[in-house]
């Protein structure tokens, strides 16, 4: 595909989201829902070109601004009141749903080993931000609710990274540490947040040096990638540090701006996370022809493909997981022949 030609499918997938958007308004289904069917029928279009994107690039492309987003806009009174529960939601639900999966693959597909199935336990287990935030925002539930659920997958990542760290090295080398399976735990959570809010005490000084509103947004957006790429470069969670910057800055922003920079930032922030979530959702969707021609010739393949109730990341997998995914953002699709997923590491 011709970089002209990349171009113009960017700009059909815009416009698809326009007309997804008012359909699923007139059919009262949530975007998000309708993002993905959308995407997955423009897929099965004879002639639409098929997109094929580094997976890393899209990991940091897309993640970054879109978890400081939610992060930014969580009512820190809330988030701090229900620590206690969001924490345990973070670990206890996510080891519980890590090993219920690793059990029904191992029940389904006797000859996986245990630890290739809880490796797909910890992969699909862990809630995406970007989409509980998206389905929840359809749905009339009470306040404490949709603070437990959204604060929960925030911070559940460094949980699934050492779950499918500690089934790989189990599988590789037959052997497992739970003594150092909490020692990674502790420096990917501890040290993603200590990052996160570095990062955040740096920007909220200079956030209040800048008062003209575009470059306010373009230093925003800057920093969100700078806590996400900082963090990883330091061998800790980017997805914590970007959650703390987001956290730390929101809690901030009344001290750091004017009113009517808070209103011109959020209204410039909106747009972006809308665009961007639209796309995330209808790349997904687009991604079901890769699916149909992997599944192409595999006996029951179609008919074995599972959709999760539960919204989960899902992306046709990586070759070889050089990183742990933490899986993210809409429906895990499993196969008759295995579970692939990408991009690698998925943090959706």
């Amino acid at each position: 595909m011709t970089p002209v030609q990349l171009f113009e499918l960017v700009l059909l997938l815009l416009a698809a989201i326009v007309v997804l958007e008012l359909l699923a308004r007139r059919l009262h289904l949530p975007p998000a829902a309708a993002f993905v069917l959308g995407g997955g029928a423009l897929a099965l279009v004879p002639g639409t070109p098929e997109l094929r994107l580094d997976p890393d690039l899209v990991l940091v492309l897309f993640l970054p601004p879109l978890l400081v987003s939610s992060a930014h806009f969580t009512a820190w009174r809330d988030f701090r009141a229900n620590l206690r529960i969001i924490l345990q939601l973070a670990v206890g639900a996510v080891v519980f749903t890590t090993l219920v999966v690793g059990g029904v693959a191992h029940l389904v597909v006797p000859g996986l080993p245990w630890a290739a199935c809880f490796a797909l336990g910890a992969i699909v287990s862990p809630p995406d931000a970007v989409a509980a935030k998206a389905v929840l925002a359809g749905l009339r539930l009470p306040r404490r609710i949709v603070v437990l659920l959204e604060g929960e997958s925030l911070v559940n990542d460094a949980t699934g990274i050492v779950l499918f760290r500690m089934a790989v090295a189990a599988a590789a080398t037959g052997t497992f540490s739970l003594v150092g399976a909490t020692g990674s735990f502790a420096v990917l959570a501890v040290g993603g947040v200590l990052a996160g809010l570095a990062f955040g005490v740096v920007g909220a000084l200079a956030m209040t040096r800048l008062r003209d509103p575009h470059l306010a947004m373009l230093f925003s957006l800057l920093m969100s990638w700078a806590s996400y790429i900082g963090a990883e470069a330091l061998g800790v969670s980017g997805v914590l540090s970007a959650v703390a910057f987001g956290l730390f800055v929101g809690w901030r922003q009344h001290a750091l701006l004017t009113a009517q920079l808070r209103t011109e930032l959020n209204a410039i922030w909106g747009v972006v996370v809308y665009v961007l979530e639209a796309l995330v959702f209808i790349l997904i969707g687009l991604s079901l022809r890769g699916v149909l021609d992997r599944l192409d010739g595999v006996p029951g393949g179609v008919g074995a493909l599972v959709l999760p109730s539960s919204w989960r990341s899902w992306c046709p997998a990586s070759p070889g997981l050089s990183r742990p995914p933490t899986c993210r953002a809409c429906c895990c699709l499993a196969c008759g022949g295995g579970t692939r997923f990408r991009p690698s590491p998925c943090r959706w």
